[in-house]
């Protein structure tokens, strides 16, 4: 669900995983049309990225560091 966000409306992307800053930045980059395509691929980066620090530390928390 979150990908098709990310791809639709990037900057709501970044509120949803608590960067909000990023999302008001990534809000003006996507109200110009040459900045729309840019904009989707920060928000499906951060998002995989998002993605991959919850699962390290889920990880850890599982071999208790």
């Amino acid at each position: 669900m979150r990908l098709l966000i990310a791809l639709l409306l990037p900057w709501l992307t970044f509120f949803t995983i608590g960067r909000p800053f990023a999302g008001l930045i990534c809000l003006i980059l996507q109200v110009t049309i040459i900045g729309w395509l840019p904009a989707a691929f920060w928000a499906v980066y951060a998002l995989s990225q998002y993605n991959t620090d919850k699962k390290i530390a889920e990880a850890l928390r599982q071999y208790g560091r």
